[in-house]
């Protein structure tokens, strides 16, 4: 089992900034004519169709393809049959990601240098991600150094790069969210509450491929700058 602390919340407490990212980037959404937001009182979900063409899907599938390796989880005692995708970190500076890159940021009105590596995700059939939030855990052993390096996770931006024949689709049990991929389909989800607490209605799993592969592209956001001058 993960190392928990009993003297905090598992996901952490209420924090301001968590609290006054999330207003932002939510107005900033739902200003915007090409998003729409899931009508859902459990998380602030949106959703924009296209947000990427045909074009520039492909050439993201052709890198992750190139540059593919087992995916890895953040845990002290990772469950090999937990995760078992393929994974690639994007080249932030490449001519190719660069463009999508900052465009997420600025979809969500959140500075580049709060965003992580975009990381490339393929599901090959019977893959796939089991339930898992996106934040960090406070009590785990890996929280002292991550929150040295942006903090805890709010947002998060999934893009799918390809329709798949069947399976694959991102469940959210607990919000009751479910989303078959879709190419050019961005999900932007807040992961924390209205309070800037952890949201642990953001729970969701990568179904598994029955039939067809999966690409994604998943963009996440921190509290504080991740990325150095």
């Amino acid at each position: 089992m993960p190392f928990l602390s009993r003297k905090r919340p598992v996901g952490g407490a209420p924090s301001k900034v968590r609290a006054h990212a999330g207003e932002q980037v939510s107005r900033r959404l739902e200003a915007d004519p090409r998003v729409r937001r899931a009508q859902i009182d459990a998380a602030q979900f949106y959703y924009c169709s296209d947000f990427l063409t045909a074009e520039q899907c492909d050439q993201l599938i052709a890198m992750i393809e190139r540059d593919k390796r087992p995916s890895t989880l953040l845990s002290d005692n990772p469950d090999a049959n937990f995760r078992t995708s393929d994974s690639c970190d994007m080249d932030r500076w490449s001519p190719q990601v660069r463009p999508i890159d900052e465009s997420i940021a600025q979809l969500l009105g959140l500075d580049v240098s709060h965003g992580e590596t975009m990381q490339g995700q393929r599901y090959a059939p019977g893959q796939q991600f089991r339930a898992h939030h996106d934040y960090f855990h406070e009590g785990e052993r890996y929280w002292p150094e991550v929150s040295r390096h942006g903090g805890q996770r709010t947002w998060t931006a999934m893009i799918f790069l390809n329709d798949v024949t069947e399976g694959g689709a991102t469940w959210f049990p607990q919000a009751g969210v479910k989303v078959a991929p879709k190419r050019g389909l961005l999900l932007a989800w807040n992961n924390m509450k209205p309070d800037g607490s952890p949201n642990e209605k953001t729970l969701h799993e990568g179904m598994p491929v029955v039939e067809g592969v999966k690409y994604i592209v998943t963009k996440w956001f921190r509290e504080g700058m991740w990325l150095a001058g």
